[in-house]
């Protein structure tokens, strides 16, 4: 799932988006409200963390906008703005949470997981299956043939990536850039070596196998047959 965060003091905002990235999302991090503003109207994202006190455009200004073309995005304020009265606001401009700084990155994330439930039930499955292979978006579990599959933060991103993708193939700058947040390095072998992770752990096994390379292009999850 892929999180906007629009935070200004760049040291907070590296921090959550980190314990995102660890939890397993994925994270565009904006600086102030001009930037944060267009990536909330253009981009697809599942959710939105805003503080109030931003440069150029504030919180209210950004929701507003926001909320011009996507009404059902989750918004998530979180802010050092304290009083009751900023609290009431922002629910009223359609904030669907808020929550004061300092904060526990866990009830952030557990805050974050909520709204996602919430809004998952209107817009999209809570899984994700292909063959005999399950994803649970909320939980974080994968199951394949009703065996559980353990996998790290990084490895149920790419899964996540491929099953959103299925059948379209993946290069690898893509999916450095969506699982990773880099550029693509060609002298870098850290994809193929989570795939051949990924694969060990989820097709080694099992039958049909499903994440097929496709040479000189990319990775590609697709049940047999469907080209």
């Amino acid at each position: 799932m892929k999180i906007l965060l629009v935070e200004d003091e760049r040291k907070t905002g590296e921090y959550v988006k980190q314990g995102l990235v660890e939890a397993g999302f994925v994270v565009d991090l904006a600086l102030d409200g001009v930037d944060g503003l267009h990536l909330g109207e253009t981009g697809d994202y599942d959710l939105a963390i805003l503080d109030v006190m931003l440069p150029k455009l504030d919180g209210w200004q950004v929701l507003a906008g926001i909320r011009r073309v996507k009404r059902e995005l989750p918004v998530l304020f979180l802010t050092a703005r304290d009083q009751v009265a900023d609290r009431v606001k922002g629910f009223e401009q359609g904030a669907d949470d808020y929550l004061v700084k300092p904060f526990a990155f866990a009830e952030l994330l557990a805050r974050v997981r909520s709204l996602l439930r919430r809004g998952s039930r209107s817009k999209e499955p809570e899984q994700m299956r292909v063959a005999d292979l399950e994803l649970d978006l909320l939980r974080r579990r994968v199951t394949r043939g009703g065996r559980r599959i353990d996998l790290t933060a990084k490895e149920f991103a790419l899964l996540e990536l491929l099953l959103r993708r299925q059948g379209e193939v993946l290069p690898r700058s893509l999916i450095a850039s969506q699982v990773w947040d880099m550029n693509f390095d060609s002298d870098t072998n850290v994809i193929e070596v989570a795939v051949r992770r990924l694969r060990a752990k989820m097709d080694d096994g099992f039958e049909p196998k499903l994440i097929r390379t496709v040479r000189g292009m990319g990775y590609v999850l697709e049940m047999p047959g469907c080209d």
